[in-house]
Order: structure tokens, then C-alpha cells, then sequence
């Protein structure tokens, strides 16, 4: 499965910014979809995760409530929708595909990855 993620960029604390991760692949709809975070310097973390169906999703504490995962299977694309932004939220983006469970928040339980897209927060 090959994945692209778009839609990062430079924005102010407190904005908004909506990534997308689309693939070409028709077995999408196969594959919990994931969102990853790596900040300069530290490791990849855990953002958002949700099932093949779309009925349940999971988020770390430190975006709970500000961001939405979504996807349309239709359309083979995944979403991040984040909403008031903080600086510490700087980093790249990755989105990946996982053939296992869609409650799993390590990277090691992610077989597919996209490339990552940069979103910069300004305070």
C-alpha cells in the first residue's frame, strides 16, 4: 500500500489545518488507518488511529478533543482534521496503514507508511 500525506504547512496558534493520506490502492478500505507525529529530535508518536469501518477511533491525550480522524473509503483517503493548534503540535505528520488492530499505538504495529507532510505552529 503506498500512502501520500498533504495538507501541512505554517500556521498561528490556535488555526486549523486538514491533512489527508490517499492511497491508490482499492484494498483501503482493509487497513486501520493511523496518524503519527514526530517532533524535531524526538520519536515517532501515536495521534490517531481508526477502524476499517470507521466506527471507532482512538487519540493520545494531547490531542484529544482538538483533532478528528476520518476517513471515506470511497474516495481511498484518511483525514486529520486539527483544530486549535499549539506549537507543540510542530513536527511531521506521518499517516500509515495497518493490517492489525485499529486500537494499536505503537509504529512497530504499522506495516504501510506515507512520506509525512511538515505542519509548523507559530505561538
Amino acid at each position: 500500500v503506498q500512502l501520500q500525506a498533504s495538507g501541512g504547512g505554517l500556521v498561528q496558534a490556535g488555526d486549523s489545518l486538514r491533512l489527508s493520506c490517499v492511497t491508490s490502492d482499492y484494498t483501503f478500505s482493509k487497513y486501520v488507518l493511523g496518524w503519527f507525529h514526530q517532533a524535531p529530535g524526538k520519536e515517532r508518536e501515536f495521534v490517531a488511529s481508526i477502524s476499517r469501518s470507521a466506527r471507532r477511533s482512538y487519540y493520545s491525550d494531547s490531542v484529544r478533543g482538538r483533532f478528528t480522524i476520518s476517513r471515506d473509503n470511497g474516495k481511498n483517503t484518511a483525514y486529520l482534521q486539527m483544530n486549535s493548534l499549539k506549537p507543540e503540535d510542530t513536527g511531521v505528520y506521518y499517516c500509515a496503514a495497518s493490517e492489525n488492530f485499529s486500537d494499536d499505538r505503537s509504529p512497530a504495529d504499522y506495516n504501510y507508511w506515507g512520506q509525512g507532510t511538515q505542519v509548523t505552529v507559530s505561538s
